[in-house]
Formats: structure tokens, C-alpha cells, sequence
């Protein structure tokens, strides 16, 4: 295993509390350094299935560890404001005593994008969103008393967030993005920036697709460091192995392989999914745990 690569997990909030809290618990136990749900109000083959909110499961997660960092993979503005949004982080924060990391990225044109009765957004209004909702975001975990923010699609007046975060200056922010706007946004704002690898279809593209295009999307953000002042090793990268062929959980040994493969181009994180009985991610939970051993 790669020396200095850290390793998280994705635990799906698609099983009641008294199952799931076990899986968070072996998380911990087995050494991982972050765990992170999805964050979604209905997802993909699951929609008609059992799925749980993310914020409440964090928060049981926080009470249920001692040490495990805990995030979304990821937010979106899809159902959320970034007020509100804000207090609820703010107060997730203080309940996990400053373990919380925001993984946070445009949303996609699922369920979510309408569940709330809005018409569907366009790419364009989307990524316009985004870098919105972000910039509001931060400035109200920043400034726990933010007079006023008027903005395209979001405002602020008045609005309060305090005592403010645990940690200081705010929650750090995991920013997702495969494109220009959203790794640049990234470079900006965030304490990492997370990629999945071929945004165009990152369940179903092989290993090879993944890595080209993650290739492709470090350089850009090397570039954007590069045009704004920051170091780039400032920022932590960090990669989703989302695929459905995920080549990642075929042996202790195949993820060491790809795990040094990414880390020589510049990652510094990998995040595996607990495998599930079913698709989507099913696989070996004895896999998983030789995974983890690794970076004990």
C-alpha cells in the first residue's frame, strides 16, 4: 500500500439504523480514515427501495465513533439552501466535536433535480448554481452573522449560524468536479476536490476510461492552482471508485496495484464503496476488510 495514501469508505443510507450502525462502526475499527453516505432524497436502482436521509445517519454515525471523519459524497443544491443547509452543518459539526468534512458537488438531472416539483435545470443554470450555492455557503459558515447575499438564485438576510463551526474557519469542503467550472470552483474553495472518473458514465466505464479521464482532470486542476496562488499540495485529491466493474474490490492486491497508479499521478485519497449483497456495489465484505488491513 502506498505510504501516505489515505483510504475512506462509502456506506449506503439504505439499511435501518440498528444494521447500519455496525457498518459504521466496523469503518472505524478497521481502520478507515473518512466514511461517507450519499446524499441524495431518492437514488438510481434503489428509488423504490428503502433510503435514508443523510444529515440524521451522519449525525447517529458521529455519536456511534471517536475518531472517524464522516461526510456527504456528495451534497447538492438540488433540494437544499445554503441557510439552512449551513445551521445544519454548523450543528453536525459540534455533535461529531469537529469530525465533519462537506463533500459537495452540481447534482445530476435524477430524481432529486424535481422531487420538489421545479422544473428540470439546464447544465448551464446548474453549474451556475452551484458555484453560487457554494460561494453563499462558505461565507455564512465563515461569517456566522451574514448581513445580507443577493444573488442570482440564492439570497441571505440577516441570516445566523451561530456559534459557528467547530472548526475553524469553517467545515472543510470536499468540492466534486470533472470539468473546468467545477475544478476551478474546487481550487477555490476547497480543502479537496473529489472525482469519480469518467463523468459521462462513471458507473458502468471500465478502469481504463476512469483513469484517462481523472488524468485529464488533475492537470486541469494543477492549472487552476497554478492560476489562483494556491499550492497545490494544499489541497487533497481525491478519488470515488463508483464503477459498477469496479475493478478496485477484486482483490486486496488489484486495489494496491490501482491504488499506486493513482497516487503517482497526484491522488492523495481513494474511497471504496461497503460492499452490498445486491447491485449496485455488490461484492465481498472479506475483500473489503483485507482492503483495510492495508492501511493499518
Amino acid at each position: 500500500m502506498p505510504p501516505a495514501i489515505r483510504l475512506g469508505t462509502v456506506i449506503l443510507p439504505d439499511e435501518p439504523w440498528k444494521v447500519s450502525r455496525d457498518h459504521w462502526r466496523e469503518a472505524e475499527d478497521l481502520g478507515f480514515d473518512h466514511a461517507w453516505t450519499y446524499d441524495h432524497l431518492t437514488w438510481r436502482d434503489l428509488r423504490e427501495k428503502a433510503w435514508f436521509s443523510a444529515l440524521p445517519v451522519l449525525t447517529a454515525a458521529a455519536l456511534e465513533t471517536t475518531s472517524l471523519r464522516v461526510g456527504t459524497l456528495v451534497a447538492s443544491a438540488n433540494f437544499r439552501h445554503p441557510v439552512s443547509f449551513a445551521k445544519e452543518l454548523m450543528t453536525l459539526d459540534e455533535i461529531s466535536e469537529g469530525r465533519l468534512t462537506l463533500g459537495f458537488g452540481a447534482g445530476g438531472a435524477g430524481f432529486d433535480s424535481t422531487a420538489l416539483g421545479q422544473a428540470p435545470w439546464s447544465a448551464q443554470e446548474r453549474a451556475s448554481r452551484f458555484e453560487e450555492f457554494v460561494t453563499l455557503l462558505d461565507q455564512v459558515l465563515v461569517n456566522p452573522v451574514t448581513s445580507e447575499f443577493q444573488g442570482e438564485f440564492y439570497s441571505a438576510h440577516e441570516a445566523r449560524s451561530i456559534p459557528g463551526c467547530t472548526q475553524q474557519p469553517r467545515i472543510p469542503f470536499v468540492i466534486a468536479g470533472t470539468g473546468k467550472r467545477g475544478i476551478s470552483l474546487a481550487a477555490k474553495f476547497g480543502s479537496g476536490w473529489v472525482s469519480n472518473g469518467d463523468s459521462n458514465n462513471p458507473l458502468e466505464a471500465t478502469e481504463q476510461e476512469h483513469f484517462v479521464s481523472v488524468q485529464k482532470q488533475i492537470l486541469i486542476l494543477r492549472d487552476e492552482c497554478v492560476r489562483i496562488g494556491r499550492d497545490f499540495d494544499s489541497i487533497d485529491r481525491v478519488f470515488l471508485a463508483s464503477s459498477r466493474n469496479e475493478a478496485w474490490m477484486k482483490s486486496a492486491s488489484e486495489f494496491e496495484r490501482l491504488a499506486n497508479m493513482y497516487q503517482e499521478i497526484g491522488f492523495t485519497d481513494i474511497v471504496i464503496h461497503r460492499p452490498r449483497t445486491s447491485q449496485p456495489f455488490a461484492g465481498d465484505l472479506d475483500v473489503y476488510r483485507e482492503i483495510a488491513k492495508l492501511i493499518r
